[in-house]
């Protein structure tokens, strides 16, 4: 796949049922790796494990957010997440699967991107009030 923003279909399997996860997700292709951006119903989830590499929430207010590489599309990923909803935390097992028939274009930017783009135009906006500032007072 080409490296660029997409939405794609993502299923969640396992636990109790009473969880889900937001879909389509966004996925993001770089150098022939994909990440995708998993939206819990719930803001209890300290962190997901796949493969080994655990993911820890990039968000949680009132959901709980994580960005993760995607290892393959079409096959059962298997995954843990513990969860903190109940008396003391809990790690239950998953599975997502990445359904690629479903891959859109997409020409939004993931979280992570937004939030760069935002903090340079912060910093930028900044930069110019102050010297604009520092004019004004050379002036006088």
């Amino acid at each position: 796949m080409k490296d660029g923003n997409y939405t794609i279909e993502v299923t969640l399997k396992g636990g109790s049922g009473r969880t889900t996860i937001d879909s389509p997700t966004s996925l993001e292709v770089e150098n022939g790796i994909m990440t995708a951006e998993i939206v819990w119903s719930s803001s209890n989830y300290n962190y997901m494990e796949i493969d080994g590499e655990k993911y820890y929430p990039i968000s949680g207010e009132d959901t709980s957010t994580f960005l993760i590489e995607v290892p393959a599309l079409d096959t059962e990923i298997p995954m843990t997440a513990e969860t903190l909803a109940m008396s003391k935390p809990h790690t239950i097992e998953y599975t997502l699967e990445f359904d690629s028939s479903t891959i859109k274009e997409s020409g939004t930017f993931t979280i992570s991107k937004a939030m760069i783009c935002g903090a340079v135009l912060l910093a930028g906006v900044m930069a110019g009030i102050i010297a604009k500032r520092k004019k004004k007072h050379e002036d006088k």
